[in-house]
């Protein structure tokens, strides 16, 4: 009985869907759709898109924008401008970079920015600096999150990058 039924509906099914098909003719011109390929960071080559919370940002001198996965990622091409740019990585100097606000979102200037270090979170790349608006939201986020210090930016330098992408 169920293998009847369910034929039945199959068949009903099918004559309903040739009856209400509709058919569009093919004009004769094929469009190439304009794909983009997705924003990768220039130093882990990770998807921009898909790490949102930790994104970061670098004003160049010839006014474009580079991307970045977290923190470590943009202070390691900061570091190291002139390899990025020899493989074409990176189109310019750095002007400015901005950090967001981890609790809140908000878009601010790295140098202004206060970065927690040893907390739970970890970055798209492992273990990160999570850069916070001030001192009361570092404050904020280590007591939901744990963290060792707070570091302003002029703290930020090439050994504690290596030491966090160890």
């Amino acid at each position: 009985m169920r293998k009847t039924f369910l034929l039945f509906v199959l068949m009903v099914g099918s004559v309903w869907a040739q009856n209400n098909a509709t058919v569009t003719p093919f004009t004769g011109k094929i469009q190439k759709l304009a794909v983009q390929p997705p924003l990768t960071d220039p130093a882990y080559n990770l998807p921009i898109d898909k790490h949102s919370k930790f994104l970061c940002e670098a004003t160049l001198k010839n006014g474009k924008t580079a991307y970045f996965v977290s923190v470590k990622a943009m202070m390691m091409v900061q570091l190291h401008q002139d390899y990025f740019k020899k493989h074409k990585l990176l189109e310019d100097d750095i002007k400015t970079l901005y950090v967001h606000d981890y609790l809140s979102g908000d878009k601010i200037e790295a140098s202004k920015a206060v970065y927690v270090f040893g907390s739970r979170v970890v970055g798209p790349h492992g273990d990160d600096l999570i850069p916070l608006a001030s001192e009361e939201h570092a404050k904020l986020f280590e007591l939901k999150y744990g963290g060792t210090k707070i570091l302003p930016f002029a703290r930020i330098d090439q050994g504690l990058i290596r030491y966090l992408d160890m």
